[in-house]
């Protein structure tokens, strides 16, 4: 009878047992190490420990060249500082790394205004300080990163037209903190931007208080038929500040924003949405402008960039000049809004083989969203008798997902894309017909909308 060998870890080859150790996680490595002595010394295999720096902390072989330690080494020291936050901190700092890269190409100026990372004793000063914990991401993304200076451009992107600018600073720690809000209407919140021009800030909410979701971020937007200043009303930008900061971080890198003048430009443009007449091509990107904007009275402010551009194959004798637009506006109700008017902007632009001409403007609705379409009519600079319509793509605007206030609702209500059944429409403003800001006020309701020239 053939006597059996009873199975144990000694006995065992290495390779077998080092590729089952490379399938689990940190945590489990660190446990199979109490086990016993063997596996206490395979636990220790340097390349096991490769996997979990790369995977955590992001870092390289230059990295652990520079450092001169182990795998292992670099695993603790890493973890030892920044445990904490290990379920954010590869997700954020490759998106800060992947922003500085592509800043570094497009606008380097935007790098000098980054702030060194902060250190923990730093940030649980500032707890202490507002009285609130602060969201573990928000932490992270900060140990990286401490906002950047209070300069123009900021790193949040910026909005113009002719009498209005909007720029927004990632505010640094210290900042945020001077600026938390505890007052009726914005308690336990902590602003995370701000705009120098129009007083702007997107903001966090700390705690789940007057209708607000914890770590929910927001534009604030003030109830303007309300008597009581507490009525703030919110166009909500993200659930929690890595799904913010991600998703905005994704946009610049991908191109889905323009850098236009060495700035970040918020212009999110549909890929579908460019229409081919001939030898030109119409193309839209669009914007919410949410400081322009209010949810009572329903007054929705959207600006939009027009690229118009003529095939650089097109025949010299084929260029022309534009002479008119026509637009067909309707809102989220279908009524519909049909406007006529000369040039773009009081501009008349030449189109040669190769030129682009890019213009913005802006429209307003009663509805939090709408679309436009139309044409531009255009002559041939050789033989005016002929004469010939562009098509402008169709191209809609909605605006983000908002909540209202619980001092006018009485309760948290539920995020909202409401349309109101209201009878005024939509305004095209390419014509020279601004309308009175106020400051930092909002337009009015019924009120033309400024436009870029």
């Amino acid at each position: 009878m053939a006597t059996s060998t009873e199975l144990s870890l000694e006995i065992l080859p290495s390779d077998p047992l080092l590729l089952i150790l490379s399938f689990l996680d940190f945590k489990d490595l660190i446990s199979c190490s109490y086990v016993s002595r063997r596996l206490q010394e395979l636990s220790n295999h340097n390349p096991l420990w490769k996997r979990h720096c790369q995977k955590y902390w992001l870092l390289s072989e230059s990295d652990k060249a520079q450092r001169n330690q182990s795998w292992k080494d670099l695993f603790r020291e890493f973890y030892s500082d920044l445990g904490r936050y290990i379920e954010h901190y590869a997700t954020l700092k490759r998106a800060w790394d992947d922003l500085k890269r592509y800043l570094d190409q497009e606008c380097p100026r935007m790098i000098i205004s980054l702030k060194d990372g902060v250190k923990e004793d730093e940030l649980n000063a500032i707890e202490a300080q507002i009285g609130c914990k602060l969201p573990h991401d928000y932490r992270c993304s900060f140990r990286i990163h401490n906002g950047q200076k209070l300069v123009v451009p900021g790193l949040m992107g910026s909005m113009a037209l002719s009498n209005h600018y909007r720029s927004e600073d990632l505010l640094d720690i210290e900042t945020a903190a001077g600026g938390f809000q505890q007052r009726k209407g914005l308690r336990q919140c902590l602003p995370l931007t701000f705009c120098f021009h129009t007083g702007l800030s997107q903001y966090m909410a700390l705690e789940s208080v007057e209708g607000r979701h914890r770590y929910e971020i927001f534009y604030h937007c003030p109830d303007q038929m309300a008597r009581d200043p507490s009525a703030i009303d919110m166009f909500i930008t993200g659930s929690c500040f890595t799904e913010w900061f991600t998703s905005y971080v994704h946009s610049v890198v991908t191109g889905g924003y323009p850098i236009i003048r060495d700035q970040i430009f918020r212009y999110v443009h549909d890929k579908e949405c460019v229409a081919t007449t001939g030898d030109i091509t119409v193309s839209v990107s669009t914007s919410f402008l949410p400081e322009l904007s209010s949810v009572h009275p329903p007054h929705f402010f959207f600006t939009y960039r027009i690229r118009i551009e003529m095939s650089k194959d097109a025949l010299p004798e084929n260029a022309c000049q534009l002479d008119s637009r026509y637009w067909k506006i309707t809102n989220a109700n279908g009524n519909v809004e049909e406007v006529q008017g000369p040039g773009v902007v009081g501009e008349f632009p030449v189109m040669q083989p190769g030129k682009v001409h890019e213009y913005a403007s802006c429209t307003t609705f009663s509805t939090t969203s709408g679309h436009m379409e139309g044409h531009y009519t255009f002559h041939q600079l050789k033989n005016k008798e002929v004469v010939f319509n562009i098509t402008i793509p169709r191209f809609h605007m909605v605006c983000p997902p908002f909540r209202k206030s619980v001092v006018r609702t009485g309760s948290a209500s539920d995020v909202s894309h409401t349309s109101w059944n209201d009878e005024e429409n939509s305004t095209d403003t390419d014509d020279y017909e601004d309308a009175e800001q106020g400051g930092l006020g909002f337009p009015a309701p019924s009120g033309h909308c400024p436009r870029r020239i």
